[in-house]
């Protein structure tokens, strides 16, 4: 039986892990974030509280559990956020990052790190993993940071960047474009959506599978890990409120000029996945199947 570690395990990414391993006999999982843990269903798996950015907590939790791979998927995700504390930014971004690799490499232990499209500048896509990076943001910057960390590794280490995220848990943190779309149109807010950037939207489920399948095919190198649908924004929420038949007049395009935001945002990314279906099995939803996923769910908790 293996043992995997994750990181951030309260996140929406962390949760769908949760919710994948905890429930397959293959393996034992140890769900790791700060504080107290907040996913609802508390049994088949250990839960332990940690702090990345503190070196000598992250070498005693992996010295402990001896985990045969890492999911790291903990980080400072907020574009903005990122660009107005850089020290923040850092600290979990890439410092923590240096340790959770030093630990892993120190008990041979597999990393596998979550990156994105944000160190991409946007000029093109989508993008295969050859792509040269050059970010526009200090997130991205960060990110580029911590993958260069993880290709210093001796152990074994999989990269997987992926594109906007989406999906429902229990006790969200943050919300994510589907459901901002959906809860402002329910209210028949007017929303102003950019249709000049272009992303391949990622369910957090497929994310989770990825997750799974690296460290099942002891995976090494960088895989894109993304929905295979390229979407604008004004795209996504329009589909959003066809399916949910919520009254799209009340989506009004805009333009990114529009939009004062302290970080840059890449105009257009996307992925190319032939790699993650040809070497790992990955299959993704389509975003259609995607949102009917996330309606179930939905109704499931209503």
């Amino acid at each position: 039986m293996k043992t995997i570690l994750v990181t951030g395990s309260n996140g929406l990414l962390g949760q769908k892990l949760t919710d994948l391993i905890k429930s397959n006999p293959k393996y034992n999982l140890i769900a790791t974030a700060r504080g107290g843990n907040r996913y609802p269903d508390k049994n088949g798996y250990s839960y332990v509280s940690l702090d990345i950015t503190n070196a000598k907590e992250v070498d005693l939790v992996l010295a402990t559990y001896k985990p045969d791979a890492v999911i790291h998927t903990a980080a400072m995700t907020n574009v903005d956020q990122c660009e107005d504390d850089h020290a923040g930014c850092d600290e979990l971004n890439v410092k923590a990052v240096q340790y959770i690799a030093e630990a892993c490499d120190k008990y041979n232990i597999q990393l596998v790190h979550l990156s994105t499209d944000f160190i991409f500048n946007g000029e093109k896509g989508p993008l295969t993993e050859d792509e040269k990076p050059d970010p526009i943001s200090y997130y991205g910057e960060s990110k580029l940071k911590a993958e260069q960390i993880v290709q210093a590794m001796k152990s074994k280490w999989a990269i997987l960047r992926t594109v906007l995220v989406y999906g429902i848990v229990a006790d969200m943190s943050r919300s994510n474009i589907v459901l901002w779309v959906k809860n402002n149109l329910e209210q028949k807010k007017v929303i102003k959506v950019v249709n000049d950037q272009w992303r391949t939207p990622t369910l957090a489920e497929d994310l989770a599978m990825g997750c799974l399948l690296a460290v099942e095919k002891e995976a090494s190198g960088v895989y894109n890990i993304s929905g295979s649908d390229l979407l604008t924004p004004y795209d996504i929420a329009q589909r959003t409120a066809e399916f949910f038949k919520l009254d799209a007049t009340l989506i009004e395009k805009a333009d990114s000029s529009t939009f004062k935001q302290p970080a840059r945002r890449p105009m257009k990314t996307g992925f190319i996945i032939d790699k993650a279906k040809r070497e790992l099995g990955y299959r993704p939803h389509t975003f259609e199947e995607g949102i009917q996923l996330l309606s179930e769910q939905l109704s499931q908790t209503a």
